[in-house]
């Protein structure tokens, strides 16, 4: 797993609820199936009010996103425990949210998605860069690089949470570790 991403970001303020991340309309899609997978990604941040945010996160007809960072303020991901917004996030081709706090469940489901990282700044970040920046988010050294300016702003630790994203999610995390046990063809049951 390479810890560098590079690209231009988009930027969102506080409280941005799940409901803005992926709006009720669009969970009965089912993540586990490769093309509805794909589908919620294009949904992403399709809750944003326009007037407050003109440029769309996923253009419409797009499945991808132009921006691999995502920016927000404090309180990212309140409102209901769907784990559909980490998903919808990771499919739309987000790598990674830098805020400045979370809500605890929308950082709970990033991690056990293995979606994206969940990245906290001590500094308010969406009130320093506005999207379209381009900026390099570093895991290991713990940085957020402004291109445009060189300014450098330091990321809190991911700690024990660093890993589980690395492997894709809780689950394969558990297998990578050896807690759960891959059944092989032939081989008794745990």
């Amino acid at each position: 797993m390479n810890p560098v991403f590079t690209g231009p970001v988009y930027v969102v303020r506080d409280n941005i609820d799940t409901d803005q991340i992926i709006p009720a309309e669009f969970l009965n899609l089912v993540p586990t199936l490769p093309d509805e997978y794909e589908k919620l990604g294009s949904y992403a941040l399709h809750g944003l009010p326009e007037s407050l945010y003109p440029t769309p996160f996923v253009r419409p007809g797009q499945v991808d996103s132009a921006f691999p960072i995502l920016i927000a303020g404090r309180n990212f991901g309140c409102g209901s425990s769907r784990e559909h917004a980490a998903i919808a996030l990771g499919s739309a081709g987000c790598h990674l949210v830098v805020a400045e706090s979370y809500a605890r469940i929308f950082f709970r489901n990033s991690v056990a998605t293995g979606e994206v990282y969940p990245c906290e700044c001590a500094e308010r970040l969406c009130d320093r860069l506005k999207t379209g920046d381009e900026v390099t988010v570093d895991l290991d050294a713990l940085t957020v690089r402004a291109t445009a300016t060189g300014k450098v702003y330091a990321l809190k630790p991911l700690g024990d949470v660093r890993p589980v994203v690395d492997a894709g999610g809780l689950f394969n995390f558990a297998r990578q570790s050896g807690m759960i046990r891959t059944a092989t063809p032939g081989s008794p049951p745990a």
